[in-house]
This record gives structure tokens, sequence and C-alpha cells, in this order.
């Protein structure tokens, strides 16, 4: 199975990244879908500032995780 899409990903390169672009925004969209239901559904404006700050501070931490290592 491994062997058959390593042959596909070569011959058509464009096509997978296509599928491959596809998948990244399908799920980012399902992500943002469920975070619009449970994070705080009835304010939109406090919704996004919680999901902007949870984010950034996803991103702050996984980015010392990532230094230390190297």
């Amino acid at each position: 199975m491994i062997t058959k899409i390593s042959t596909f990903k070569k011959r058509h390169k464009f096509l997978f990244a296509i599928i491959i672009g596809f998948a990244v925004v399908a799920f980012w969209r399902g992500a943002w879908g469920i975070m619009d239901v449970y994070i705080f559904p009835d304010n939109y404006g406090l919704s996004s500032i919680v999901s902007l700050l949870l984010g950034m501070g996803i991103l702050f931490v996984t980015n010392y995780v990532v230094e230390e290592l190297m």
C-alpha cells in the first residue's frame, strides 16, 4: 500500500498537492466549526479572542519546546 502511494506521488505531484491541500482545508474547517460551537457559542467576539489567545499560547509553548530540542 505504501509503495503504491509513493509511486502515485512521484508520478502525479500536482494532483497529490491538490489532495493534500484539500485535506488541510477540510481539517481546519472542521476544527473551526467545532470551536464555534463549543467556545462561547453565543458571543462571537469573545470566542474569537479566546481562540486567538489559546492559539498564540500553544504556538509560544511549542516554539519553546522545539528550541530546547535543537
